[in-house]
């Protein structure tokens, strides 16, 4: 983990090609990455890319490192806390993709309040993405699809990449199944996969 921590400077931005020891043709990012898995399988496939996983939960964290370790992969890093500090550190424009995998939904009204797909969330991510730069979103609850569908349709920095069903009900060949996807589907909830563009500035 001490190699693979990410440690903010004291004034931003932080220095993204410094901190993987060199420039990467472009950097993503997973907030709640779970166990690891999809953060793995996507670095493993892009080792050109410099991928940065947040999870706050230490068992996440060691799945993670696990994975990471197994596959012996150089282009990932970790935050191993809330998503916001890092969020604030990052450069404007740095970002080419963004990953919230099924996001806890908080289903109780009283608790939307702490639902990760907000107004303030998304300005941030939009200024931190690049033009063109894809936000790509899961879940396997209807009310927060729901929820999910009008923040990013309100929001004028995205845009909805879905043409057809299939293109939100079917996961892209790109994208992997996390164990969260295969409980959803054993407990018979369907989740759906959207894919959001950066609109030009």
């Amino acid at each position: 983990m001490p190699a693979l921590a990410i440690r903010l400077p004291a004034a931003p931005p932080l220095d993204l090609a410094a901190l993987f020891g060199g420039a990467r043709a472009g950097y993503w990012l997973e907030i709640g990455f779970g166990g690891g898995e999809h953060l793995a399988w996507q670095a493993a496939r892009h080792p050109d890319i410099g991928l940065l996983g947040c999870e706050p939960f230490v068992n996440g964290v060691v799945g993670a490192l696990g994975h990471i370790a197994a596959a012996r992969l150089a282009n990932v890093r970790l935050w191993p806390e809330p998503a916001l500090p890092l969020l604030e550190a990052l450069p404007s424009g740095s970002l080419a993709r963004v990953f919230v995998l099924f996001p806890d939904p908080w289903p109780k009204l009283r608790h939307h309040k702490r639902r990760l797909i907000q107004r303030p969330l998304l300005d941030r991510l939009a200024g931190l993405m690049v033009d063109g730069g894809e936000l790509r979103i899961a879940t396997d609850d209807p009310d927060y699809r729901r929820w999910i569908l009008a923040a990013l349709l309100d929001h004028p920095g995205f845009a909805w990449l879905a043409r057809r069903p299939a293109d939100w009900r079917e996961r892209p060949p790109d994208w992997p199944e996390t164990r969260y996807e295969r409980k959803a589907r054993a407990a018979g909830r369907a989740p759906v996969f959207f894919r959001f563009a950066r609109r030009p500035r």
